[in-house]
């Protein structure tokens, strides 16, 4: 298990129930792949610093997960069939190095 960050950028016009259950189901997709959700935090509506598909805005959330590496591309493949994700990004953060002694 590794740990990643997953950032994901929403449709600016998605009501709040339906960005509601797109959290919801993108935390199953984790859960389901047996992997742990860290930390939720959805930082709002923001500005674009371009345009993607016609919207200068965007809703977005980041999570910190730990899940298996070969889940990464099945995350990749449910996010490309969500038509109200404009983009996202799957990180892995690097191990934290113990201190020496």
């Amino acid at each position: 298990m590794r740990n990643y960050e997953v950032i994901y950028i929403v449709h600016p016009d998605l009501d709040s129930d339906a960005f509601t259950q797109l959290n919801k189901q993108v935390e199953g997709w984790i859960k389901d792949g047996k992997g742990k959700i860290e930390k939720s935090d959805i930082w709002g509506k923001r500005k674009l610093a371009y345009q993607i598909k016609k919207q200068s805005e965007g809703q977005y959330v980041l999570l910190r997960t730990e899940m298996d590496p070969s889940l990464c591309a099945t995350l990749e493949q449910q996010f490309r069939l969500q038509e109200s994700v404009l983009r996202f990004i799957i990180v892995a953060l690097e191990e934290e190095a113990e201190p020496a002694a």
